[in-house]
């Protein structure tokens, strides 16, 4: 039941911190409710920084984007839950930061966003997935 535990204190120390950097941020609440802008071009900006030879925000925007939601893709898996759930699971997270974003004008929702958050916990599902099965297969041995 320790083991729980910590488990169960890790993820709330995720979330906490996932949510200070994306919503409870500088500027939250600073332009009033429903401030925040949308962006539904896929990658638009992303793509703007590669044109410019922004490389390094660029890398720190993409790979952020999927480091930072890969926990959720693991902690669906150590839940004992299926790919689609953790794939729904961390969808529906990004999805709720996104929203947050713009209602507390306190970010731009991206449609990129929105994908690679949900790559990020497909990617954290199937490492853990990975290193279960191997240690599984190391304690059967």
């Amino acid at each position: 039941m320790k083991k729980q535990g910590w488990l169960w204190a890790l993820f709330g120390l995720y979330l906490a911190v996932l949510l200070r950097l994306t919503v409870f941020r500088d500027g939250f609440l600073e332009h009033g409710l429903f401030t925040g802008r949308v962006e539904l071009a896929a990658f638009a900006y992303l793509a703007k920084l590669a044109r410019a030879g922004r490389w390094r925000y660029f890398t720190y925007l993409f790979v952020g984007n999927l480091v930072w939601f890969a926990p959720m893709g693991a902690w669906a898996r150590l839940r004992g839950r299926s790919f689609a759930v953790g794939l729904l699971w961390t969808f529906l997270l990004s999805l709720g930061v996104e929203v947050s974003q713009f209602v507390f004008g306190c970010g731009v929702s991206e449609l990129d966003d929105l994908i690679l958050n949900t790559l990020g916990g497909c990617l954290g599902w199937l490492a853990t997935n990975f290193l279960c099965r191997r240690r599984r297969r190391k304690t059967t041995s």
